[in-house]
């Protein structure tokens, strides 16, 4: 009884010191998650905040080189004397007007008439400036954006009176429709979109070209207030809904430095950028913490079980041979859970950061593509992170996730890459596939091989009764990446589960053929 009342007590203490641990360490996992989430939030606003800056300081360099004319008038005074001063000014005009953003630019010398850089001004254009040079005599610098004919222009007036007492008036016109083409093709910085506006709200430039003129009080959530700022900060910050993307951003309004004007900018970051990266962590965090936890109840489990075992007798020996046989299928089946699940950690940032990096490309050039290309990233990852229980899917589901999954790749790959999909047998899209084959077999073909314009990799995939075939020629790289078999393992392991012997991965001639049989499910 001693004896028995003693291992008793100790199995009691073991236990009692196993469901201690397993709390301590889910808890520390979860205090962990939650400092590394808070860290990411913290990076993330400081990434943005480090973004519009570099954006404010683009804008204000690009409208603030449109003002060195002034430098060079006063320059050109210096040099000049009476008998050349007009001349002078006539060549450095003709300089000025083959700038494509110059749409007018004049000057006059003391009372003399008006005198245009260029001969083609309408007489239009020629009395709306000799008025406006008579209204604005006493003015020394003027900088507005007022119509002409359809569109809108950039006006800069300024009159300099030299040693001698000569007066010169000098004004340009800056068209804000080239001006934005302009800018849109020579922004290099973070991919995030600014708007540049005046006092009143006149909009001088805007992703958006139809948008310059209005007034953006009435065609945006920015208001007045925003352009007041605190002693703290010469900025204004807040989350907003924008117009022009149609979804939530963090808006960062600024004085924008520019000689002669009383402007602002408007940065704007989508928020579901600057979020992505702490969702991203929440969703590893998360799955760090669900499986800590269940390999630790699978512990307590596992030595549970064992425990019971012991103290069976020898009667339930064939009973207990039966449910070793149905362990060793869960344990097959387990494994090649968590060969999926080391396949899909290594999918999603290596993944994620192409395709990112593909669409900050796209956001510039292409709207239409971008829009497209978010939707199906969106899709792609819906699917990645709602694995079927059985690790089967139907073979038409795999093949709509692989024709989303091929999108992606050509445009960011564009003519290195060929695809094909041939359907043999029409029946054999309702049998079934394991989950991914299709997605393993491709970025193994990209992985591994070559791609140019010159040797594209070509893919094909051909669905037939009873099996799918996956080949693409061989290029393969000249330092080629480690292989992890990860994936090739994870179908070896669904096929066995499955009792499928007929799976193959080889290389024939010079091409790669895989051939993925097909699953067929009985209700």
């Amino acid at each position: 009884m001693k004896f028995k009342l003693k291992k008793i007590t100790s199995r009691r203490a073991f236990v009692i010191y196993l469901i201690v641990s397993i709390l301590i360490t889910v808890s520390s996992v979860f205090v962990l998650s939650n400092l590394i989430t808070d860290l990411t939030e913290k990076a993330n606003e400081d990434m943005a905040q480090r973004n519009f800056i570099k954006k404010q300081e683009f804008l204000s360099q690009e409208f603030s080189k449109l003002l060195e004319q002034e430098n060079r008038i006063k320059h050109l005074l210096k040099i000049s004397n009476a008998s050349n001063l007009s001349s002078n000014l006539k060549v450095l005009s003709s300089v000025q007007s083959t700038n494509l953003l110059i749409v007018n630019n004049w000057f006059k010398v003391n009372d003399n008439k008006v005198e245009f850089g260029t001969d083609s001004i309408s007489e239009e254009v020629k009395k709306d400036v000799e008025d406006f040079i008579l209204k604005n005599k006493k003015v020394s610098h003027i900088s507005t954006i007022i119509p002409q004919g359809k569109e809108w222009v950039w006006r800069i007036y300024f009159k300099i009176v030299s040693k001698d007492y000569t007066t010169l008036y000098y004004g340009y016109d800056i068209n804000l429709k080239k001006l934005h083409d302009y800018i849109s093709t020579s922004d290099k910085t973070a991919s995030n979109y600014a708007f540049v506006f005046d006092k009143n709200g006149r909009c001088i430039y805007h992703p958006e070209s139809d948008f310059i003129g209005k007034n953006i009080y009435s065609i945006s959530s920015i208001q007045p207030a925003d352009t007041i700022f605190t002693k703290s900060k010469d900025y204004a910050k807040r989350v907003t809904m924008s117009e022009f993307l149609k979804l939530d951003v963090i808006r960062f309004t600024k004085k924008l430095d520019v000689k002669g004007t009383h402007w602002f900018v408007c940065v704007s970051i989508p928020k579901i950028f600057v979020d992505e990266n702490v969702d991203l962590i929440r969703k590893y965090s998360t799955w760090i913490y669900s499986i800590t936890t269940v390999m630790l109840l699978l512990i307590f489990y596992l030595f549970s079980y064992a425990n019971r075992r012991a103290y069976k007798e020898k009667g339930i020996v064939i009973k207990e041979k039966n449910k070793l046989l149905v362990e060793n299928e869960k344990i097959i089946k387990e494994k090649a859970l968590i060969q999926l699940q080391q396949l899909k950690e290594q999918i999603n940032p290596h993944f994620l950061f192409n395709s990112l990096n593909s669409l900050y490309m796209l956001v510039g050039s292409d709207v239409k593509t971008a829009q497209k290309f978010t939707l199906n990233l969106s899709r792609i990852y819906r699917y990645l992170i709602d694995p079927p229980e059985k690790n089967i899917v139907p073979l038409k589901e795999e093949l709509l996730f692989i024709e989303k999954y091929i999108f992606l790749q050509q445009t960011r790959f564009k003519e290195e890459l060929f695809f094909s999909i041939k359907i043999e047998d029409e029946s054999a899209l309702e049998k079934f596939v394991p989950y991914l084959a299709f997605q393993i077999v491709v970025e193994n073909a990209i992985k591994h091989n070559m791609a140019t314009g010159e040797k594209p990799l070509t893919t094909t995939i051909t669905i037939k009764e009873d099996c799918v075939v996956i080949s693409n020629n061989l290029q393969k790289k000249a330092v080629g990446e480690p292989s992890t078999k990860f994936g090739l393992n994870y179908l070896n392991s669904i096929y066995k589960y499955y009792s499928k012997t007929d799976f193959t991965a080889s290389e024939k001639e010079d091409n790669f053929v895989c051939i993925l049989p097909l699953i067929v499910i009985h209700s």
